[in-house]
């Protein structure tokens, strides 16, 4: 077990870590739960994060496919927006689990960001993007999300062949949890409301300095 814990009430910060391990977004949870291996934090849409943008001030989703995973990136002030997010880490998993939540608070689905995990630091978790997910449907309907960027990635050298094998295999065995409505995909957290009073999670001044 990780020596690394945060208390209920506590943030925790989920840092997505570039292949070169240079920093590239960062995202402040609430902690609910975290035994120091499977950490359960909330992250309320409208929160300030640290998000990445093209050097020429573009998301990345805004250039072409070619481009994506080979023109230069920056971090730069942002905020999480569209959802409110409850995420369950679990420190040696390929993979998160985020239930998505409307602006009316109502579950609208999972999704299951793939990712390559990198431990804990001071902060919080590290992992790596895998750029290929699954979503789940509410009637636990699934498909494979960005397929195209994952080749994409590979053919940039952003992710191996090895890599992305293990990312699919990951996304093929929470898919099989969800086609048999096994936890996380059992109804679990789909009834989750935070309190009204609890304030927006924030990132620690150290981690903006550099903005």
């Amino acid at each position: 077990m990780s020596p690394l814990r945060w208390e209920p009430g506590q943030t925790a910060v989920l840092t997505f870590l570039r292949p070169d391990a240079s920093v590239g977004q960062q995202h402040p949870l609430r902690v609910l739960a975290d035994d120091g291996t499977r950490l359960l934090g909330w992250l309320p849409s409208g929160t300030r994060i640290v998000g990445s943008r093209l050097t020429d001030g573009r998301h990345q989703r805004d250039a072409p496919l070619a481009e994506r995973f080979v023109a230069p990136r920056r971090r730069v002030h942002d905020r999480w927006h569209g959802t409110s997010t409850l995420r369950l880490v679990c420190e040696d998993a390929w993979s998160s689990v985020w239930w998505f939540f409307d602006e009316a608070g109502e579950f609208t689905g999972w999704y299951v960001n793939l990712e390559i995990p990198r431990g804990r630091d001071a902060h919080g978790p590290r992992r790596i993007d895998g750029v290929l997910d699954v979503d789940v449907a509410p009637d636990r309907g699934w498909e494979w999300k960005d397929e195209d960027e994952a080749e994409a990635a590979l053919r940039a050298g952003r992710l191996t062949e090895r890599e992305l094998a293990l990312l699919r295999e990951e996304g093929l065995r929470v898919a099989a949890l969800a086609e048999a409505g096994a936890f996380p995909f059992d109804g679990t957290f789909t009834d989750f409301r935070p309190d009204p009073a609890w304030p927006e999670p924030e990132l620690p001044a150290e981690l903006l300095r550099d903005l």
